[in-house]
Parts: C-alpha cells; sequence; structure tokens
C-alpha cells in the first residue's frame, strides 16, 4: 500500500486552479498510489468540497469518492498549517502536517485553530501560535491525530531550518515533544542524511510530495509504503508512531539533489556551491556579496554528529526514484512534462504496466523494451539502478537529470558549480 500523504487543494498559494478530488483520484490511480491526503482541511470551501465529494469507509478512518466509490484510491484527511512565534527572542516560522481520522474531528480542529488565525485566507493558514501550543489544540481534539514538521530541512518555514528553523526537535516543541513521532524529510534530504543526527533516531522518517498539483510528476513523487492487514486510519498512524518495520516498509525518495534547496546557492547570480566551497566564502555569494541561501545538504553538515553512511539499527528502508515523465522528458529532449510527444510515451507505459510505480519499480528492461524506445527503457532502468547524474538544485532552482552523457551539460550554471555524481553520492550516504 502506498501513501501520498501531504499534498494540497486549489486554495493552497502557488497551486494549480484545476486541483479538485476527481483530479487527485485520476492522477493517484494513474501513479499507482492507494492512499493519498486530501491536504488543506482547514480552508472551509476546502472542507465543503471534500463533505460533498468524499463518502466514509466504515470503522477505517478513511474515504473514497462519493461518485465512484468501486475506486481503489482512499483519501485520509490531512492538512498543513504555518506557526509564526517568538523562541528565545528570535521569530520562528515552522510548518506541520496534520492527519485526522474524520471530517468531523477536522471540523473539531478548525474551530479550535480559527481563534489563532484566518483559516478562509489561504490553504495553508498561517497561525499566530507555537509548535507546542498547536499540538496541544490538535491532541486535544482527538487522541487519534497526529502531527509532525513538514520538510524538516528547507531553508524557511521548517524545523530545522536555516533561516528561521530549531537545532533539535525538543525546543521546538517542548513539552509537547511526547507527542511528535515523525518527521517529513522533504525533497532536498532523505534518510541517509537524516541517520547523520543521532537525535533524531526515535522518529520515523516519512516522505510526501506537498505537491501543488494533480500531475503525476508531482503526486506522489515521494511516498511512504505499508504492508498492512487491514487499510485503515488507525493502523497506518500506529505503524508510524511504532516505527514497525513489518508494517513501514520502506518510503520513496527522489535523489535530494534533485530537490530545490539541496545546495547552497543564489538563484539571481546563478551560483550553486556544495557546503564545502559555500563554507570557504563564509557563505557570501561571490557575485552579489550578501548572504547565500544555505541548503539542506550544508544544514544537515552543520548539525550531524555521524559521519556519512552511518545507518541506525531498525532503520526503515528507502527506494530513490524519480517521476516517470521527468525520465521521458529528459530523454526526448522536451522542455516540459507536459507536451503530447511525453504523453502518449507514458500513457503506453501506464496502460501496459498497469500503473507508473509499476513501470520504475517492477517492469524488466526487456518487457520495457517492447513498448517503448529502447532509449527510455535503458533511461528508466539506469534510474532505478542509481545509475544516472543529478545536477544539484539550489535556492528554489530544482535540480536537473542527466541520463546519458549527452543530457550533460559541460557549464550547467555560469557561475561557481561542482557537479554531484548520483553514484559518489550514493556511495557516500548509504
Amino acid at each position: 500500500m502506498i501513501a501520498d500523504l501531504h499534498i494540497h487543494s486549489r486554495y493552497s498559494r502557488a497551486t494549480s486552479q484545476k486541483i479538485c478530488v476527481k483530479e487527485i483520484a485520476r492522477f493517484a490511480r494513474i501513479k499507482g498510489l492507494n492512499l493519498v491526503g486530501t491536504g488543506d482541511f482547514t480552508h472551509p470551501r476546502w472542507l465543503e468540497e471534500l463533505q460533498e465529494t468524499l463518502a466514509q469507509e466504515s470503522d477505517t478512518g478513511l474515504y473514497r469518492t462519493a461518485k465512484k466509490p468501486e475506486s481503489s484510491v482512499r483519501f485520509m484527511i490531512t492538512t498543513e498549517v504555518s506557526t509564526i512565534f517568538t523562541f528565545e527572542n528570535e521569530v520562528k516560522k515552522i510548518h506541520h502536517v496534520v492527519l485526522t481520522p474524520s471530517i468531523e474531528t477536522a471540523v473539531q480542529i478548525n474551530n479550535r485553530l480559527e481563534k489563532y488565525g484566518d483559516l478562509a485566507v489561504d490553504g495553508r493558514p498561517t497561525l499566530n501560535m507555537d509548535a507546542p501550543h498547536l499540538v496541544e489544540e490538535v491532541m486535544e481534539g482527538a487522541s487519534e491525530n497526529m502531527v509532525f514538521p513538514a520538510h524538516a530541512w528547507t531553508p524557511w518555514f521548517s524545523i530545522f531550518g536555516a533561516f528561521s528553523g530549531f537545532n533539535n526537535v525538543e525546543d521546538c516543541y517542548q513539552d509537547m515533544e511526547k507527542h511528535i513521532h515523525a518527521l517529513e524529510t522533504g525533497l532536498s534530504s532523505d534518510p541517509p542524511m537524516n541517520w547523520r543526527l543521532s537525535k533524531l533516531d526515535k522518529y520515523a522518517l516519512v516522505s510526501n510530495s506537498d505537491s501543488h498539483s494533480a500531475w503525476p510528476w508531482r503526486i506522489g513523487r515521494e511516498a511512504n509504503v505499508f504492508e498492512l492487514k487491514r487499510l485503515s486510519y488507525g493502523e497506518i498512524v500506529d505503524a508510524i508512531r511504532s516505527k514497525d518495520k513489518e508494517r513501514f516498509k520502506f518510503t520513496i525518495e527522489t535523489d535530494p539533489a534533485y530537490g530545490k534547496y539541496h545546495w547552497t546557492g543564489h538563484r539571481n547570480c546563478n551560483v550553486a556551491l556544495s557546503p564545502q566551497e559555500a563554507a570557504k566564502l563564509g557563505n557570501i555569494c561571490p557575485v552579489c556579496r550578501r548572504k547565500l541561501t544555505r541548503g539542506v545538504e550544508q544544514r544537515v553538515e552543520e548539525l550531524a554528529d555521524r559521519p556519512a553512511g552511518f545507518k541506525p539499527e531498525n532503520a526503515i528502508g528507502f527506494m530513490r526514484l524519480l517521476p516517470l515523465s521527468e525520465i521521458i522528458t529528459t530523454v526526448l529532449g522536451t522542455s516540459s512534462p507536459y507536451a503530447q510527444k511525453v504523453w502518449s510515451v507514458y500513457n503506453k507505459l501506464v496502460e501496459r504496466f498497469g500503473d507508473e510505480y509499476a513501470v520504475l519499480i517492477d517492469a524488466t528492461k526487456d518487457a520495457l523494451n517492447k513498448v517503448v524506445d529502447e532509449k527510455i527503457a535503458e533511461a528508466i532502468v539506469r534510474v532505478r539502478e542509481g545509475k544516472v547524474k543529478v545536477i544539484p538544485g539550489y535556492d528554489g532552482v530544482y535540480g536537473r537529470l542527466a541520463i546519458f552523457e549527452e543530457n550533460v551539460c559541460e557549464n550547467p550554471f555560469p557561475r561557481r558549480v561542482q557537479q554531484l555524481n548520483l553514484t559518489d553520492f550514493t556511495e557516500k550516504n548509504q
């Protein structure tokens, strides 16, 4: 069972205006997701849509689309909220994911949170309350509710963010830390990076897309894989809380270099730097002489108390993948996954193998060759085996995939850049 528990609706900023329950269910099935979070239950209009378009399953705490109850895709009621508060004379801006077992309990949470901010302004509301207070309000609503920090390492709005975050979970959540059982890795970090901090060993590492659209190159690009006797809200939450490897099998991760904040840099100055290069420059941009946007890899280096390659006992495993549309786009040399010729190849593969994850994970090279051009088949296998290069993302710019040598620019950025070989990265961090 594959679950993406953190996405957004069209009521969040910078999201596709086409997102609706029907579209989410459609693309979740194509992707291969069995369970997807609704996102944004705190927004009054989105909550109304959820009430109108979803039907609750009896005794599972999950939902199906009301018009297509036979659909294989279930929904969990989820949201993301932003808290802004002062801690030791510093302003902290932290995002959190909230899971709840029913629309009724979501309404109760909203009634508690509306005192701290206008929930109708954004699907991801900004609340004038500190993190411990948020957890207290959510957990007093129902003990089954769950809260965990969202995209834990991004420079802004995260628990370990370089600009307004903390150095440990306890300082952020204080006496409510007892209710925190998981951290979301985010696109720019992965389990091996988090394993370098011994103080994170007790938390389950979850991965979700934080998708702002329903397109298959966004939704499910990161996800969680479970093996459950019964698919229910309680089983999923308990598997996460207990870090039960028998039920919580592994996470699906994009290569962290593909994330928008993996390396340190300045987008406007076209500067991207490894942690070592940034440190040599004192984190000052060599072009504009202002502070660089510190990347996730550098931030991990600052807090790590273990060497690269350390793996804790009983750690939940992971698999690195990249969206199928992105792979096809790179091979065909098109500028966008929206291109018709990309969709043509994508649809052939999904029709043959059932869904995108089946193509990316299970389909053999021989089977792929019978459906698409050999070069595309080879690219899919190379991504699966970690035999590709990713030019690291930085300061809001996604990393770039280079599968074959002809895809690799001699100088991909105009200024200082050290290209990262994915194979080297994998050997260093596993």
